[in-house]
């Protein structure tokens, strides 16, 4: 209004404030790391439906042995710790072959996100933190319904 008022024949045209023009200005950035969220999150989902996955059909095939060291008088908690222990194996190898490759693409994520560097450890760390945690949840539930099995139906399975 105060164009018009210094002026009334200007012809005004593409009228926005600055704080509009930074909304649109970063929308493609916000799109992008809305999308990376949510890829992020299926990934994650992913990642434990394997793990169970793996984790479950690791306890099945070896229900012959768990009822032989629950037979021998292995505590409940002793073989749930076999298995979470090899979940964390795995991913452990898996942080083997991924960190590398995150430090490789480190300058590509730079150049997206604003004030993250690339060897920015705490994000990496709280990242691997999660994905731990995660391998831990998703392998605590087979390794549970491992400890419970009665040994006599575990040595008569075949």
């Amino acid at each position: 209004m105060t164009m018009r008022e210094l002026d009334p024949d200007l012809p005004i045209f593409g009228l926005s404030t600055m704080e509009e023009r930074v909304q649109r200005s970063v929308t493609n950035e916000r799109v992008i790391a809305g999308l990376s969220s949510v890829l992020g999150v299926l990934a994650s989902l992913l990642a434990v439906v394997g793990l169970y996955g793996v984790m479950a059909y690791t306890v099945t095939r070896r229900t012959r042995e768990i009822g032989i060291r629950m037979a021998l008088g292995a505590q409940a908690g002793r073989v749930t710790w076999l298995f979470v222990r090899e979940a964390f194996w795995l991913v452990g190898a898996g942080f083997l072959v991924a960190v590398p490759a995150a430090w490789a693409l480190g300058r590509y994520v730079e150049s997206l996100l604003y004030g993250l560097e690339q060897a920015d450890p705490w994000t990496a760390l709280a990242a691997m933190a999660a994905l731990g945690a995660i391998a831990a949840i998703s392998a605590i539930v087979p390794a549970r319904r491992a400890a419970r099995i009665n040994p006599l139906t575990a040595l008569r399975q075949e």
